[in-house]
């Protein structure tokens, strides 16, 4: 029972969760009365979590091998076989929206002696704002700021802080590895990229493909040690923090140790296209040979 999912026995959930099963059973008089707690540990002897679940998404993208290797290469420091210089820099950029400052209505207590920290649940809203960041693979180093909204003005001006500082400015490239979000996709917006600075060489990741972008690491690590648990006066307090936390950050950051390689890739679009059922291979086909 643990391994249907509820709905094709007719039960109105979308998950099952110990007590229910419980309940389930049962229901159903397979067995007399039952606790959740031995359900639990019925489900914990052959490595059954029901409650869990993964997401996924078929593969969209026809060139996503070359894309991604492309990226990859660039990790590894080199570009179309042949290896970066050192007046050459990768530098990965994105953007982190809304952030909200949201005022709590009673202070923030301090963790004590057997008592975590408390944040009270009310609070006000004080707008919200958006942080968009180059973080620099190689160099572990951040450059970022923060803009009323996201959008194409705003990831250019985070472009000219960027590339008008050096070693950017008089760098041979500088190779800007983005997603597909509006603020920076296609063809266009290489070209403005180009034109602005033409040292600037812009790199997408594949559709769907966020996770190789490593300034999202850097995002976790804001989300955790500066967002959460939210707890802003106004948006000036989110931005001056933001801009804080990167001067910390840069003081003793290490470059991430980025471990997914292309042969790691050709496995796994390997092991996805097997699980690909006939009828969707024309759709989501992808190019395996290097």
């Amino acid at each position: 029972m643990a391994c249907q999912l509820p709905a094709e026995t007719g039960v109105p959930l979308s998950r099952w969760s110990c007590p229910e099963l419980a309940a389930e059973l049962t229901a159903r008089q397979i067995t007399d009365s039952i606790s959740a707690s031995t359900v639990r540990r019925w489900l914990r002897q052959d490595a059954l979590k029901p409650w869990q679940y993964r997401s996924w998404i078929f593969i969209r993208d026809p060139d996503f091998r070359a894309k991604a290797q492309r990226v990859l290469d660039l990790y590894a420091r080199t570009f179309e076989g042949e290896p970066l210089g050192t007046d050459e820099y990768v530098v990965s950029s994105d953007e982190k929206t809304s952030i909200q400052a949201r005022c709590r209505c009673h202070p923030t207590l301090a963790p004590g002696q057997a008592r975590a920290m408390r944040v009270n649940h009310t609070y006000g809203r004080g707008g919200a704002l958006a942080y968009l960041a180059a973080y620099d693979v190689h160099q572990a180093r951040v450059l970022g700021r923060c803009e009323p909204r996201t959008g194409i003005d705003p990831f250019m001006s985070l472009v000219v802080q960027v590339m008008t500082q050096e070693p950017y400015a008089s760098a041979r490239r500088v190779f800007w590895v983005v997603d597909n979000g509006t603020s920076h996709r296609g063809k266009r917006a290489a070209e403005r990229l180009t034109a602005a600075f033409p040292n600037a060489v812009m790199v997408h990741t594949p559709v769907h493909a966020s996770w190789l972008n490593q300034v999202e690491i850097y995002f976790s690590v804001v989300q955790r040690k500066v967002v959460s648990p939210n707890d802003f006066t106004d948006l000036t307090q989110v931005g001056d923090r933001l801009r804080a936390f990167e001067d910390r950050y840069n003081a003793t950051a290490q470059p991430f140790q980025w471990k997914f390689t292309t042969s790691d890739l050709d496995d796994l679009l390997a092991r996805l296209d097997r699980h690909t059922p006939a009828d969707r291979h024309q759709e989501s086909s992808v190019a395996l040979a290097a």
